[in-house]
């Protein structure tokens, strides 16, 4: 499976190329990742059997008068010898799940620019799958690390020996440290993919190509994007905790059993949405040349908020889920949030349509003719959503 990246990765120009073309490596490396930890488990189970039935029974001292006692470096050696062979494999299980947050995951990447002082460099589809794939990584790794690390201990003290009886702590092996290794550093990459999901959203552009912000006012890129995001990281709700739980983020200081959950997370999302369509909108009245400026930013505004009511908060219709597994929205907050920001930009848009009123003149009805099977149309200056009014 390494190999089999490596190849794929060395294809791949960039991983923004990657994105475009389906945002689908990233949680196929992840699931790929699991997979070879319950491999790993395979593996390691299959030795430690092999040394039971083979290693153990010559490390039991004989009853036999003049039986040779066993020395405790024979017995170490024993121990460091199956602690060898599984690190073996612990370790090249933990390098495929860095490889997968390096490459896929785009840690590299943004770690580089972030030194620099610049953007990560990620889009906003890219960071998410990514922090998708970090979360499906952990998941994994919550539930299969401790048995892991349990199959990879192995008493290293001699069983008669009363000092080793008195002790409550015995030297980790090898293996075993491996595999909280694989824990930590998991969790911190994760954190990191969460961090950069969040960047990505505040450092989207406010102009540009790639409908960053559209020239007509319709929906931008970066709404539809976020309700994406939201979806894919809302089945990872345990996992989620564990990163709060050992790590300090930027939404959620706390850690134990202080932090916060999810919903901390994508309130934090959803305020990083506002704030750069809020962005986006001003840019609209920057342009001198054009006299609908402020209209466009009202109605852009309008567009986007309206998106983000019908996918995460529809009337009439209950979202949530009864899996305790998956993330289910505050939409009480949601709406009443996003909701003051739509009224208040239809408000301020239909007050332009309210300066046309002066500059028309008033027909008696005795004046107009109708004719029938005659249609006439109006052209919409900018594309709406008619079920917003």
């Amino acid at each position: 499976i390494k190999s089999e990246r490596k190849k794929t990765n060395e294809k791949r120009k960039s991983f923004d190329d990657e994105a475009q073309s389906g945002d689908i490596d990233a949680d196929a490396a992840a699931r790929d990742a699991v997979r070879c930890l319950e491999h790993a488990m395979v593996v390691v189970a299959g030795e430690k059997n092999i040394y039971r039935a083979v290693v153990a029974p010559s490390l039991v001292p004989s009853d036999e008068e003049g039986a040779p006692k066993i020395s405790a470096i024979y017995r170490k050696a024993c121990v460091g010898a199956y602690s060898y062979v599984s690190a073996c494999v612990v370790d090249r299980t933990m390098d495929i799940i860095e490889t997968v947050f390096l490459k896929e995951g785009g840690i590299g990447q943004s770690s580089g620019a972030e030194k620099e002082g610049t953007a990560t460099g990620l889009t906003v589809r890219a960071a998410a799958s990514a922090a998708s794939a970090g979360l499906r990584i952990l998941d994994g790794v919550r539930m299969l690390g401790p048995s892991l690390a349990k199959l990879c201990e192995m008493p290293l003290e001699d069983p008669n020996d009363e000092k080793a009886k008195s002790s409550t702590q015995s030297p980790m092996s090898i293996a075993s440290s491996l595999c909280i290794a694989i824990h930590r550093t998991t969790v911190k990459n994760t954190a990191k993919t969460l961090e950069n999901l969040a960047k990505a959203i505040q450092e989207d552009p406010a102009n540009g190509e790639k409908d960053h912000r559209p020239l007509d006012a319709r929906l931008a890129s970066v709404s539809s994007d976020v309700v994406r995001s939201i979806r894919l990281i809302s089945p990872f709700v345990s996992a989620y905790k564990s990163v709060t739980k050992r790590r300090a983020l930027p939404w959620d200081p706390n850690i134990g059993e202080e932090a916060g959950e999810m919903d901390s997370y994508v309130r934090f999302l959803i305020m990083r949405l506002l704030n750069s369509l809020q962005g986006k909108a001003l840019n609209y009245t920057k342009n001198e040349d054009d006299e609908g400026g402020q209209a466009k930013s009202n109605m852009f505004m309008i567009n986007n908020t309206f998106y983000l009511l019908q996918q995460l908060a529809p009337e009439g219709q209950d979202l949530r889920s009864t899996d305790i597994e998956v993330f289910q929205l505050d939409q009480e907050w949601f709406r009443e949030k996003v909701n003051a920001i739509f009224k208040s930009e239809k408000g301020k848009y239909l007050a332009h349509w309210e300066n046309i009123n002066s500059h028309l003149t008033n027909v008696d009805s005795t004046a107009i003719e109708y004719q029938k099977n005659k249609k006439t149309a109006f052209v919409g200056l900018w594309p709406v959503d008619q079920r917003a009014f």
